[in-house]
């Protein structure tokens, strides 16, 4: 049976923050901290190795299959810094325009630095994906 890599865990996000190689990066995620957990009201938590997610929900598709994951997340990676927003949220897309300079995948969104996206219109997309996947998965828990 599949086992997901992806669980909430009790690893310090701090501590993964602290990590960070770049200085600039590390500047950024502790800004998106802020800005996700004043937006989410949630506290922060680790998801596997290298997602900072916020609150969470249980989904189960048609296939069978089921799991947990966070609202709304975030993860300096080396690259970029990836936003982890709900998919499926026709209003996200609605948004991504006026967001800034970003690349968008599937279930993230992209981007090289926080200098470069509009935070007014993150904050906005944050509040967004919370509210679809709470009325899509009426269960989601703090």
């Amino acid at each position: 049976m599949y086992e997901l890599k992806t669980k909430e865990n009790e690893h310090s996000v701090i501590a993964f923050i602290e990590a960070v190689d770049h200085p600039k990066k590390r500047e950024d995620a502790y800004q998106l901290l802020d800005i996700f957990t004043e937006t989410t009201g949630y506290q922060a938590k680790m998801w596997g190795a290298s997602i900072i997610g916020f609150g969470s929900y249980h989904y189960k598709y048609a296939s069978g299959h089921e799991g947990d994951a966070p609202l709304v997340g975030f993860s300096p990676r080396k690259a970029r810094i990836s936003l982890y927003m709900a998919t499926g949220d026709p209003n996200r897309e609605k948004l991504l325009p006026e967001l800034g300079k970003h690349k968008a995948g599937k279930g993230c969104i992209y981007i090289n630095k926080l200098a470069d996206i509009n935070p007014a219109v993150l904050k906005k997309m944050i509040i967004q994906s919370v509210t679809f996947l709470q009325e899509a998965y009426p269960s989601s828990k703090k």
